[in-house]
């Protein structure tokens, strides 16, 4: 209810009982005329005015806790709106899911990790050789980032390069990359992938996060025509760059400018 109507109404409910009151005086006199026989109506009517008091306050004390309440419902009200405009607004550059990231992605089967080191039999004289020990990192490369892009920057991009693509669709095919990347970085250190190792330690790949164009098998980016449109966007946005290695494809994320 409106802070006037409110108070209109109540000035309204006032006034009435005003004038009952103005008739209650009146009836009053004109019973004081019979006294004898005006006390007891005289008592009713002492008890009627008093309860009619008695509402007229509870109404003024509810009225005035309600008129308290309205500015801090109104800012609340307006905090409610302002929340709602930035999770809007949020939602707009997240895709419609995030899967968890892991390493156990479906890859080849030949890039799986070493197996256990060869157990020497009792009594048995030949010698097993020990792997070679592996170089570690000096600095740990720590999560692949996920440098989703926006509406507006889709939205740059001409409608032939663009094509059917939408926000959510490229936006969860980085969320792949970025899988891609973390797998990458582990196997690194297996033993049986020096081809990978050897990569990575390229100088213009070393310390960065990539993945090879063989381990784009979804779930949203996949070697079709629609993982090649989404990696030309992004290799316009400048999320990524592209090197060749040997016989291999390799893939860069890169830090928007």
């Amino acid at each position: 209810m409106d802070l006037k109507q409110a108070g209109s109404s109540l000035d309204s409910l006032i006034s009435s009982f005003n004038t009952r009151i103005a008739e209650l005086q009146e009836l009053v006199i004109a019973r004081n005329m019979y006294p004898a026989s005006s006390v007891t109506d005289l008592s009713a009517i002492d008890a009627a005015l008093k309860g009619m008091e008695l509402q007229v306050k509870a109404i003024k004390d509810r009225l005035h806790e309600e008129t308290e309440a309205i500015p801090k419902a109104k800012k609340l009200i307006a905090k409610s709106l302002r929340q709602q405009k930035k999770l809007q607004s949020l939602s707009v550059y997240a895709p419609s899911y995030l899967p968890e990231r892991t390493a156990t992605l479906n890859l080849d089967s030949d890039r799986g990790l070493a197996p256990e080191a060869c157990k020497q039999q009792p009594n048995q004289s030949t010698m097993v050789e020990e792997p070679a020990a592996i170089p570690k990192e000096k600095k740990s490369r720590g999560s692949p980032p996920l440098w989703y892009i926006t509406a507006g920057e889709l939205d740059s991009l001409s409608s032939y390069m663009r094509g059917r693509l939408t926000l959510e669709k490229v936006n969860a095919a980085i969320n792949d990359m970025a899988t891609y990347a973390e797998a990458n970085a582990q196997l690194i250190a297996a033993p049986k992938k020096k081809e990978l190792r050897d990569i990575a330690t390229t100088e213009s790949i070393k310390g960065k996060h990539f993945f090879l164009e063989t381990d784009m098998k979804g779930p949203s980016l996949k070697l079709d025509n629609t993982g090649k449109a989404i990696l030309t966007v992004l290799r316009h946005l400048g999320r990524i760059s592209e090197t060749r290695m040997g016989h291999h494809r390799v893939i860069i994320l890169l830090k928007p400018q």
